[in-house]
C-alpha cells in the first residue's frame, strides 16, 4: 500500500480547520498536518515501499512543534516501528480498506517556540513580537530572533501558538491558489512535454538506424 492511498483514507478523518500537505517542519517536512483553532496534529506515512530510517529524526522536528503526532503504518512496519515511539505518538495501521487505531495520540508536553515559530515567515513572527511591545525586533535577522524566543520568559507558549494555527489557516486560501495555478500549468505543458520526448525518441531512433547502416557498411567493406 502507497502513501497516496493512505493519506487518501486519512483525508476523511480530519473533521474541523485545514489539512496542510509536507508542510516544512525542523529538517524534514510533515506527510500531512490537520490544524484547527485549538491544535496542530502532524501525520507521518509509512507506506510498503517506505523505509524507518528517518523516523528519529522526524520524531524530534515533529515533537518540537505539534501538540499531537501519530504515524500511520502497514502491518509491514509496525512491529519495527513501535520500539521507536514514545508512548504519547500515536499509531494508525493501514489497510486497504481502513485506517485501523492501535493508540491514540496523547498530548505532546514537548512544544518549543523557537522551532514552532519556524513554521511561520520571519516577518509574521516579528509582527507577533512588536504586538506584544517588545522593543528593537524589526532590525532582528531570523537566528538573532530565535535566540529571543529561546530564551525570553515574555512570550507564552500558548499565546504563540494560538497565533502560528491563525496564520497557517489564513494562508491556505492561497496556498490552495497557487496549488490550483501550478496543476493548471502542468496541465498546459504536458501535451508539449509529451511531443518533445516524442521528437527526441524520434531522433534518436533515426541516430541509432544510421549508426546501424554505418557499421553495416563497415562491415561488407
Amino acid at each position: 500500500m502507497n502513501d497516496p492511498a493512505i493519506r487518501a483514507l486519512l483525508y476523511p478523518l480530519l473533521s474541523g480547520g485545514i489539512y496542510v500537505d509536507e508542510l516544512p517542519t525542523g529538517s524534514t517536512r510533515a506527510d500531512v498536518v490537520h490544524i484547527t483553532s485549538d491544535f496542530m496534529h502532524g501525520y507521518e506515512v509509512k507506506g510498503d515501499g517506505d523505509t524507518l530510517q528517518r523516523v528519529q529524526n522526524q520524531l524530534r522536528c515533529y515533537a518540537e512543534v505539534y501538540d499531537f503526532v501519530t504515524f500511520i503504518v502497514t502491518e509491514k512496519h509496525l512491529a519495527k516501528l513501535l520500539p521507536l515511539l514514545p508512548e504519547w505518538v500515536g499509531v494508525l495501521v493501514a489497510s486497504e480498506q481502513e485506517l485501523r487505531p492501535y493508540r491514540p495520540a496523547g498530548y505532546n508536553a514537548t512544544v518549543e517556540k523557537a522551532p514552532l515559530a519556524a513554521l511561520l515567515l520571519l516577518d509574521e513572527v516579528k509582527q507577533f513580537l512588536m504586538a506584544r511591545g517588545l522593543p528593537g525586533i524589526s532590525q532582528l535577522r531570523r537566528a538573532e530572533v530565535q535566540h529571543l524566543l529561546r530564551t525570553t520568559h515574555l512570550v507564552p507558549l500558548s499565546s504563540l501558538a494560538q497565533f502560528v494555527r491563525e496564520q497557517l489557516i489564513r494562508r491556505m486560501p492561497q496556498r490552495l491558489l497557487h496549488r490550483a495555478e501550478r496543476k493548471l500549468e502542468r496541465q498546459r505543458l504536458a501535451p508539449l512535454r509529451a511531443k518533445r520526448r516524442k521528437k527526441q525518441a524520434a531522433t534518436h531512433g533515426k541516430r541509432r538506424k544510421t549508426a546501424r547502416r554505418k557499421a553495416a557498411s563497415v562491415f561488407k567493406k
